[in-house]
């Protein structure tokens, strides 16, 4: 799977409200109602989406907020997996 250029990303962005280029990745902060435990609840449903996909972010989790970051580290970049998987972490939050 090729790492998007700099126009697919745009594009692809566009349609993933609170997602943003950092680095090689995307990112998101999430928050939640229900402090920790909600937290620990969309990291949860994430993981199962994440292992399903054979596509694994990286979370940071901090009391109501959790930070996902996604990258296709063997590609190098961000790749349309990468895209489904934010709009699938959109769509577990509620988003």
């Amino acid at each position: 799977m090729a790492v998007l250029s700099a126009d697919e990303l745009a594009a692809g962005l566009a349609s993933l409200p609170g997602w943003a280029g950092e680095g090689g990745a995307i990112v998101k902060v999430f928050t939640f109602e229900g402090g920790f435990m909600g937290s620990v609840g969309f990291v949860n449903r994430l993981a199962e989406a994440a292992e399903a996909a054979d596509h694994h972010p990286d979370l940071a989790i901090s009391w109501n907020r959790v930070t996902v970051t996604l990258a296709t580290h063997s590609e190098g970049g961000v790749t349309a997996k990468d895209l489904a998987l934010a709009a699938e972490a959109d769509r577990l939050a509620g988003a």
